[in-house]
């Protein structure tokens, strides 16, 4: 027992889910309650891309269900001429774990006394879903004849593999020849306060698995066998001495990180035949994931180790340094939340990878981070109306006659 009280044991009028909302409820939060209350664990949708579709479809975008697999993407497009603006999301959660140790049950939405929005998804990432939505309805309802277009690239597959995703629907667009200058992907960028950061990029993820391989004997007879792991110790030290660059303006120096050794055959007095090391880059722009491999096994060949690697590529950097989204974006939350936003690109991949690769514009703005995949995911309720108005205001300011005139 946690200790905790959840909502199963609260009367029923205390309970608040997306078929029991309050009348005072505004549009975007009654819609992420919807969305929230939806179990959709990775890569299941449980009928959230329906249920977005469904509210596209009567604003009269063009949709595209593109199902890769197990997972169920669509593309929505609304307008037919100009530049193309795509909000880009996930419809999928990450598992709750044990439900007992949540204080509210993870997918009965709720907004508790101190004005939180609580529930799995709130902050990661339907609350966004939401807002991008009611942004859309409220700006196209105003501006039925905006110039450029408006899309939507949604995914199930975002906290997951990863695989048959954004980056298939990635795939596609750029197989059909389709048009994606600007992007604004929901992850939850703010720390402190809505707003108050914009991811602008991401580092690239290079990941890699080094097997040295030795020859396994009695520990008392050392001279009859090859310890891996004491050949792999020196290694690893240079490894991580390593100046793999200095970074630049928006990226920090790339970082080399050991996560996971293994060796050993359970018997204190065996000598092992081999040694498992996982690793991973975190690396900027000054550096490609080919320089990184060939640095690496040059630094290992050095060293006289029997080795080999196996690479995994998770991400290259992306980077929006300048130009019209980045402009757009930062003035809009200036205007709605009063403060400034700092650029960043901290923090792990996103599906922003993927897209940027078409040579979009790709930011990232979304409600505060702290609580993602945490037991009791939970952001400020008003949060989700502000981020919503942000998001109307990159429309106005980069789709509306009179802002692009200004």
């Amino acid at each position: 027992m946690s200790g905790r009280r959840g909502a199963r044991d609260d009367p029923p009028e205390a309970r608040m889910s997306s078929s029991e909302t309050s009348p005072s409820l505004s549009p975007t939060l009654e819609l992420a309650m919807e969305l929230m209350q939806r179990p959709s664990v990775t890569p299941d949708d449980q009928g959230c891309q329906a249920l977005m579709i469904e509210r596209l479809s009567r604003l009269g975008f063009d949709i595209e269900p593109l199902p890769f697999g197990d997972v169920e993407n669509f593309w929505a497009v609304h307008g037919h001429h100009g530049p193309v603006l795509a909000f880009a999301g996930h419809t999928d959660v990450v598992p709750s774990g044990p439900e007992a140790h949540w204080e509210y049950p993870p997918f009965e939405p709720r907004i508790d006394d101190q004005g939180m929005l609580c529930g799995r998804g709130a902050a990661d990432m339907k609350g966004s879903l939401a807002a991008m939505l009611t942004a859309v309805e409220r700006f196209v309802t105003a501006h039925p004849d905006h110039s450029g277009r408006i899309a939507f690239l949604v995914t199930s597959d975002e906290e997951g593999p990863a695989v048959d995703g954004t980056r298939a629907v990635v795939e596609h667009l750029r197989e059909a020849h389709e048009r994606l200058d600007y992007c604004i992907v929901g992850e939850p960028s703010s720390t402190h306060h809505l707003g108050d950061t914009i991811k602008n990029g991401r580092r690239g993820s290079l990941g890699g698995v080094l097997h040295v391989h030795g020859i396994q004997g009695h520990v008392a007879y050392p001279h009859l066998a090859r310890n891996p792991i004491h050949q792999i110790a020196p290694a690893l030290d240079a490894l991580v001495r390593e100046h793999w660059d200095a970074g630049n303006d928006f990226f920090p120096a790339t970082s080399f990180q050991v996560s996971n050794l293994r060796a050993g055959t359970g018997a204190t007095n065996v000598i092992p035949g081999e040694v498992q090391a996982t690793f991973n880059f975190r690396y900027s722009t000054q550096v490609t994931h080919q320089a990184l491999r060939e640095r690496t096994e040059a630094i290992l060949a050095a060293h006289g180790l029997d080795f080999h690697v196996d690479w995994t590529l998770n991400g290259e950097p992306f980077l929006t340094a300048e130009g019209e989204l980045v402009d757009a974006t930062l003035a809009s939350v200036e205007d709605v939340m009063s403060r400034r936003p700092t650029l960043s690109t901290s923090g792990g991949t996103s599906d922003g990878r993927f897209i940027a690769s078409l040579g979009s514009q790709v930011v990232e703005l979304g409600p505060r981070n702290d609580t993602i995949h945490k037991v009791d995911e939970r952001i400020r309720a008003a949060d989700l109306d502000d981020l919503s108005r942000i998001y109307e205001a990159v429309l106005e300011r980069l789709f509306t006659h009179d802002a692009q005139q200004a």
